[in-house]
C-alpha cells in the first residue's frame, strides 16, 4: 500500500469492559492519573449540545480540506467507534457537516473528533451526537483524497492509535493508550471515588484536611503564617 493511499485493518480495540470502566469519569479525573501530560488540545472543544464521549479509536488521516476517506471510515466504522480525524488542524474547509453526522448517528457511530472544522454548526449544536473539532466554517470540502485509515495521527499534539480509548466531556478530549487503558481506569476509579468523599464532606461544612497547603509553603522556604 502507498504511504498516504492506504485502509488498513484495525487489529484491536478496548472492549466493553474497558468501556464500562471509564464510563462517568470526569475527563479531568482520568488526566490527573495520566500526570496531566496529555490532552487533545485546548483548540478541540465540544460543538454539540450536551454528552460525553467514549469509544474506541477509528483514526483517518485525510489532506487537509478534503473528506474522501472520512466518507469511506463511516463505512468501515463499527457501532460504538469515535471516529477521530486528523486533517491537519486547518479551518479553511469543513470536513463534517449535519449529513455525515446524521449518517453516522443512524449507523451507531460514537461521535467524532475533527483536527478540523465543521459546517452547519446550528445543527451540530443541537444535537446529542459528540463531536469535537478545532473550529466552524461554511466552505465545504473536497472529496479527492488522499487519505489514511486506521494509521497512528496526531490532534491536538496527541498521538491516538487505532483501538485506543477516546474519552470526552465538557472541559475537553483525551486518549488512553490501548495496553494502558485497564491501569490507568482502575486508578481513575479510585481517584474519583475520593473526590465525591471530599465534595460530600465540604457539603456538610467540613474542610478536611488541609496541612498539605503548609507543608507545601515549607517545601519552598516560606513560614504558612507569614512571619
Amino acid at each position: 500500500m502507498q504511504p498516504g493511499l492506504r485502509i488498513c485493518r484495525r487489529e484491536r480495540k478496548v472492549d466493553a469492559a474497558i468501556l464500562r470502566l471509564f464510563a462517568g469519569l470526569p475527563v479531568a479525573v482520568v488526566s490527573d492519573n495520566m500526570n496531566r501530560m496529555f490532552a487533545g488540545g485546548a483548540t478541540l472543544r465540544p460543538m454539540h449540545r450536551a454528552g460525553r464521549l467514549l469509544g474506541p479509536a477509528f483514526t483517518v488521516r485525510t489532506r487537509p480540506g478534503d473528506n474522501l476517506f472520512v466518507h469511506k471510515a463511516l463505512d468501515l466504522a463499527e457501532r460504538g467507534d469515535v471516529i477521530v480525524v486528523d486533517a491537519g488542524g486547518d479551518l479553511t474547509n469543513a470536513i463534517i457537516g449535519e449529513i455525515m453526522t446524521s449518517y453516522a448517528a443512524m449507523r451507531g457511530i460514537a461521535g467524532f473528533v475533527i483536527n478540523g472544522a465543521i459546517r452547519d454548526s446550528d445543527t451540530i449544536g443541537t444535537g446529542s451526537l459528540p463531536v469535537y473539532a478545532a473550529g466552524v466554517t461554511h466552505r465545504g470540502p473536497y472529496k479527492d483524497g488522499p487519505g489514511e485509515i486506521n494509521v497512528p495521527v496526531s490532534v491536538g499534539g496527541m498521538t491516538v492509535e487505532p483501538g485506543d480509548l477516546v474519552i470526552g466531556d465538557a472541559d475537553g478530549l483525551l486518549v488512553v493508550p490501548f495496553d494502558q487503558a485497564e491501569t490507568i481506569g482502575r486508578a481513575a476509579v479510585a481517584k474519583h471515588a475520593q473526590e465525591e468523599k471530599t465534595l460530600a464532606a465540604i457539603a456538610r461544612g467540613e474542610g478536611g484536611d488541609r496541612a498539605w497547603v503548609d507543608a507545601a509553603l515549607r517545601r519552598l522556604g516560606l513560614s504558612p503564617d507569614g512571619t
